[in-house]
Formats: structure tokens, sequence, C-alpha cells
């Protein structure tokens, strides 16, 4: 009886505070890098959902720091600079540091390109949509446009990723 009523009370509606970034989605983009890098997707772009992904991380440190009532000079980018410097932990045991010339600009390890790519790329949209937002008056223009923009904009980067490299 007691699971009866618990199971009747989970179908009540209540108002809940939405967030796209779910454990659940994270954890499925982790399992994605590494299933897309034993198929032989390039290390750039596994890089740059990397990156996406750290910065994500860092974005879920800074939620949990603002639960807390942590703050600090300076915290947010500490926090999101500490998340994306993770990738420093693939080159110890994972990948070897292996700098190739990118566009003929810079010389850098595709892996550690594609992660400071997909960091700038996950914090540019989440400005813009804060920009977005504010603009259409505090509201997203369509459903889960926080969760659409990063995305697609990572899609394209890893297009021009493959012809660029």
């Amino acid at each position: 009886m007691r699971k009866f009523l618990i199971a009747l009370f989970a179908l009540l509606p209540m108002s809940v505070m939405a967030n796209p970034a779910c454990p659940v989605c994270t954890i499925a983009v982790g399992a994605g890098l590494d299933i897309a890098r034993r198929l032989g997707v390039p290390d750039s772009i596994v890089g740059l959902w990397a990156g996406a992904l750290l910065t994500l991380l860092g974005y879920w440190m800074l939620k949990f720091m603002d639960k807390k009532n942590w703050n600090f000079k300076f915290r947010d980018p500490i926090v999101i600079i500490l998340s994306v410097a993770m990738i420093g932990f693939v080159y110890l045991g994972t990948v070897e540091y292996n700098p190739v010339s990118i566009c003929g600009a810079l010389v850098m390890d595709p892996v550690l390109f594609g992660t400071l790519c997909g960091a700038v790329i996950f914090v540019g949209t989440s400005k813009l949509y804060q920009w977005m937002k504010m603009k259409n008056g505090g509201h997203a223009h369509f459903p889960f446009e926080k969760v659409v923009l990063p995305v697609v904009a990572l899609a394209l980067a890893s297009w021009a990723m493959i012809w660029c490299l």
C-alpha cells in the first residue's frame, strides 16, 4: 500500500525548476566521448565536446556554490578555468601530448585545442542565450532553446573542424 501511495504522489503535478544540464545528459555525453574516440572520431572533435562537458560541470559547481552561499572574489572565472583545466588529467594516463599544426596558425595538441574551443563555444552560447532571453522579455523563443543553442553551435564547430584540421 505504501508503494502505491508513493507512486500516486509521484504522478501529481507540481512545479519544479527545469535544469537542461541534467546528470543523465552529462553522463551520456561523457560516455559518448569515449565511444566516439573508439570509433575513430578525430581527437579535436572529441576535445571540442569534452571542453563543453567540462565547462558544464563548472557551471554545476557554480550552482552548488550559489546554494551554499559560497562567494569570493573572481569565483566564477576561477571555477570555470579549473573545470576546463581538468582535461590535463587525460594527459596523465590516457592521451600522449602530440602537438600538430592547426590551420597553419599555431601548434597545439588537437585534444587540447578542441577542449579550449568547446569551452569558449559553450560559454559564448550561454551568454548569447541570456542576451536573447533578455531581449525577448525574459522568455525563451522556443522550448529547450538553452539546450539547442550550444548543441547546434558545437555541431557546426565539429563540422568546421573536420574541414579545417
